[in-house]
């Protein structure tokens, strides 16, 4: 069995910097944490392979990202936590993307493993987009079926996945036969921590660096140039922090207050 994660750097900061000319976020990679809905993914499918591996069945666990080339660095970690290797799409045709050029360069990315997949997990959504758009893109792209949102993984029983979800109704219990994708919940699953071993081992497993024509991907379909949905303006908002004092009677506070939340809702 194989198994893909899709992994994406997120700022580990608050304070995101924009590019004023693209409108699209400086992505700055000495300050790039995974994304913590994908680190619940990459948890799910090392239980997956824990759980297979005492069995006797050999699965593979390979993380995805598409990003500038430090992500490499947290591609090796999730390699020292358990995951078998990693693939990474760096290349400047791929910047600007919006999720359906992402997902559409993801996809290229995994058509181009050779070996077929079997699942393929992701984070919900990105802390630093929140679409929740990627799983069910990549799910379309690639002709599978989708559940997203997965809280808990409750089977998987030869080529038959069993998963719990919430959804606005209530909890729906829902089964899928593989190949398909799933995307979860943040609190689905807590990721391990690396061992001493496994940084040992991640120095020196495999992490192939491909580009977009390395997975021929089309140059329509990528960047800036394959997004029919661009960011028109970004903005932080000002804020002004100053009391004004509200004397009088009761009666003259009450008034003077509603006079007040008026001229702020103009």
């Amino acid at each position: 069995m194989r198994i893909v994660v899709c992994v994406k750097a997120v700022p580990s900061t608050t304070e995101v910097k924009m590019d004023p000319v693209t409108n699209t976020i400086v992505r700055d990679g000495r300050q790039a944490v995974v994304n913590p809905f994908d680190a619940t993914a990459l948890e799910l499918a090392l239980r997956i392979k824990d759980e297979r591996a005492a069995a006797g069945e050999h699965v593979d666990v390979t993380v995805l990202s598409m990003g500038i080339p430090d992500t490499e660095r947290l591609l090796r970690d999730c390699i020292a936590r358990g995951a078998d290797d990693g693939l990474l799409l760096s290349d400047r045709a791929f910047a600007g993307a919006d999720t359906l050029a992402t997902a559409y360069a993801l996809t290229c990315g995994i058509e181009s493993m050779g070996a077929p997949v079997d699942l393929v997990i992701c984070g919900k959504m990105a802390v630093d987009g929140d679409t929740a758009q990627i799983g069910p893109e990549l799910a379309g792209a690639l002709d599978v079926p989708c559940i997203a949102g997965v809280e808990r993984l409750v089977e998987l029983c030869g080529k038959v996945l069993s998963a719990e979800r919430a959804t606005d109704a209530g909890r729906e219990f829902v089964e899928v036969e593989l190949p398909a994708v799933i995307t979860v919940a943040k609190d689905a699953a807590q990721l391990r921590m690396p061992s001493i071993a496994g940084v040992l081992a991640a120095e020196d497993a495999p992490v192939a660096v491909r580009t977009a024509a390395d997975v021929k991907a089309d140059p329509t379909r990528t960047g800036l140039a394959g997004s029919p949905t661009q960011v028109v303006r970004s903005f932080v908002p000002e804020r002004a922090h100053e009391a004004v004092p509200v004397e009088g009677t009761a009666a003259e506070q009450a008034a003077a207050l509603a006079t007040l939340i008026e001229e702020a809702c103009r």
